[in-house]
């Protein structure tokens, strides 16, 4: 097999790492052991060898690139199963075990996550998975989370983000409703019909729904009678009884769709689609399981 990397290299990986994971080439040496001209250095040797720029330096902070985020964090996977092997091979842990806190939102949960959990159980029978089903955002490091599941890449430094699916999103009625109140056209008749909402939890605010013409993208803002406050699956309830129209993932109404019970309508103003995305600490030493249960994820994901 041609050689790569050398030993050089791999060492300016580990210390790229530790001056991300600290925001400082400072404080990274500190930790490394080494000079803070020595961290410069193997950054710049990266930078050398990539072509391009993996931190934003400024007088007063430096934080990474787009191009250094998304080096970072598959430097950080590499490095933890380096670790992981050495870990193994030296008589560690062989099999996974242990208990695994995740929190997931209903819609993502009910029709992905916990359909996958049975073959994830059969798979490594020591990991037990307690599972928070909720579309508030837990805080996964004062809360005590291994992992989450959300809708949103985290604003929090301390957090990786991999991305699961993109979700399609799909107006959609009964043939009832639609008969009853008329089909819309464009976007804008919304404004004649009962539109169901959901407030989203960490905001507060009504979600907007999103629409694509001429090949833009737009939100409009809806409104209607009735409102659902925490479970995103509870519009999909009400949307199947008639009472309104509602934007949802397609995936939560595509049985619904097959059969006939709802019609989607504005589907030439579709192609819109929403993140979800699998959300976990920074670590040095991620546990076997966590490490097991994120590429079952990553393996089993629709994007």
């Amino acid at each position: 097999m041609t050689r790569h990397f050398d030993d050089l290299q791999l060492g300016s990986l580990e210390l790229f790492c530790l001056a991300a994971d600290s925001g400082s080439f400072t404080a990274a040496a500190t930790e490394a052991g080494v000079t803070p001209a020595a961290v410069s250095r193997s950054v710049a040797r990266l930078e050398e060898r990539l072509g391009v720029r993996l931190f934003v330096r400024t007088t007063r902070q430096m934080r990474l690139s787009e191009a250094g985020q998304a080096y970072y964090q598959q430097c950080r996977q590499a490095l933890g199963q380096l670790l992981e092997a050495e870990r193994q091979v030296a008589g560690g842990q062989l099999e996974p075990s242990g208990r695994l806190r995740v929190s997931a939102p209903t819609p993502y949960a009910h029709h992905r996550l916990l359909p996958l959990l049975p073959g994830f159980a059969q798979r490594y029978p020591q990991v037990q998975v307690d599972i928070h089903v909720s579309n508030r955002n837990v805080d996964l490091v004062e809360e005590g989370f291994d992992l989450a599941i959300r809708g949103r890449e985290p604003a929090d430094s301390r957090l990786v983000a991999r991305r699961l699916e993109q979700a399609e999103l799909v107006v959609v009625g009964t043939p009832g409703y639609l008969a009853r109140a008329g089909v819309p056209q464009v976007p804008e008749d919304l404004r004649e019909h009962d539109c169901i909402q959901f407030e989203i939890p960490s905001s507060g605010r009504r979600a907007s729904w999103s629409f694509r013409r001429d090949g833009q993208a737009f939100e409009l803002e809806t409104s209607g009678q009735c409102t659902c406050l925490g479970d995103f699956l509870a519009t999909t309830t009400l949307v199947r009884h008639g009472a309104g129209l509602m934007q949802a993932y397609r995936f939560t109404v595509q049985e619904a769709l097959d059969s006939g019970e709802l019609q989607e309508v504005l589907a030439e103003f579709g192609g819109t689609w929403r993140p979800f995305m699998l959300i976990y600490p920074h670590a040095r030493h991620m546990p076997s399981r966590l490490r097991v249960f994120i590429d079952y994820l990553l393996a089993q994901s629709r994007d």
